[in-house]
């Protein structure tokens, strides 16, 4: 299945039915009346949020999305029915933006979350429905409202709980594949990563989300490379594990360079915790490793990890400190409801 994390869809709600004007007219009844019905509502346009889906590639084959008409009310006091609804579905992690793709609509970010986008146009009165003691023979009725549309846009942000950064062949493909079944495509050459991919990590008795972003290179911020659009996928992240190749020579280079794109960026993903590692140590004399380890300490003032994603060299140290980012931020979630509860209380 192809990945698509972005689409322009047209919407519109369906229009109300017309109400009638009908009178009854039969034999042998002395006092017939009004009889015209209502007519019926016009269906809604509504998104919802369901599992197994991790794309929106169904809305690049179809852009256009109608819902019902309410049908024309009728004679015999007869009402129209309503129109059908039309429901897009999405998968977690969706957002829905006005059409200049900045104003949000909406955000599903759970299974069975449902949210109307447009609602559909009442149905016009009939005549029976404005018969009074002085107006015993309306002729009138009302139209239906009429529809609504709109172009919006959808925009997929993957959830995971951590997410791989760095640049082109740092080696996060094959952590990826390393540490969880997932099969991302593995190759010598720049950008062999061209869509976000996932992977569920199971070590011990914990499983989390970990999710691969195209490499980032020195101005992506701007439309260099791939550019920057994929970052939206690590937004939701708890954490960010950040893959330096220690093959290369200038490592605190490397580093600065994928700061600095996650600075621009903004959203503040150069805020989020950073798990900082060195891969492809074995590939490397052990002096050259221990000096490039150093320079990146220095760097960022952190503590930095020496993997081999290959080997599968300390990659468990890796996800063991992302379950403790995990961990730090579920606690901090529940401290924070806790003093929200002990605020709103009163004897």
């Amino acid at each position: 299945m192809k990945f698509l994390d972005q689409a322009r869809v047209y919407i519109q709600s369906g229009a109300g039915g017309a109400g009638s004007v009908s009178f009854r007219r039969e034999k042998n009844l002395e006092f017939g009346g009004p009889d015209g019905g209502n007519g019926g509502r016009g269906g809604d346009v509504i998104i919802e949020c369901v599992d197994g889906l991790n794309t929106l590639i169904d809305y690049r084959y179809r852009q256009h999305f109608k819902a019902g008409t309410g049908t024309h009310g009728m004679g015999r006091q007869r009402s129209g029915p309503e129109g059908n609804d039309v429901v897009l579905t999405v998968p977690v992690g969706t957002q829905v933006f006005e059409e200049d793709n900045e104003t949000m609509i909406a955000d599903m970010t759970e299974v069975g979350q449902k949210v109307v986008l447009l609602e559909g146009g009442n149905g016009g009165f009939g005549n029976m429905h404005f018969k009074t003691s002085t107006n015993q023979s309306p002729r009138r009725a009302n139209p239906g409202i009429e529809a609504v549309d709109k172009w919006i846009w959808l925009r997929l942000k993957l959830i995971a709980d951590a997410g791989l950064v760095g640049l082109p062949n740092a080696g996060k493909s094959t952590f990826l594949s390393a540490v969880s079944a997932a099969k991302p495509k593995i190759a010598d050459y720049p950008f062999t990563t061209l869509h976000p991919n996932l992977g569920v990590v199971k070590i011990g008795e914990r499983d989390f989300v970990l999710a691969d972003i195209p490499g980032l290179i020195e101005g992506a911020h701007e439309g260099a490379g791939i550019g920057d659009r994929f970052l939206g996928h690590i937004e939701r992240t708890r954490s960010i594990v950040h893959l330096i190749d220690g093959t290369q020579e200038d490592v605190v280079g490397a580093y600065k360079t994928i700061r600095g794109e996650l600075a621009a960026y903004g959203h503040g993903l150069d805020t989020k915790i950073e798990i900082l590692a060195l891969n492809k140590v074995d590939a490397i004399s052990e002096e050259d490793r221990e000096e490039k380890l150093a320079a990146l300490r220095k760097a960022s003032g952190g503590e930095v990890l020496a993997i081999s994603a290959v080997s599968h060299l300390n990659t468990d140290k890796v996800l063991y400190k992302i379950i403790g980012t995990i961990d730090a931020a579920k606690k901090q979630l529940e401290d924070e409801a806790n003093a929200s509860l002990e605020e709103d209380w009163a004897p």
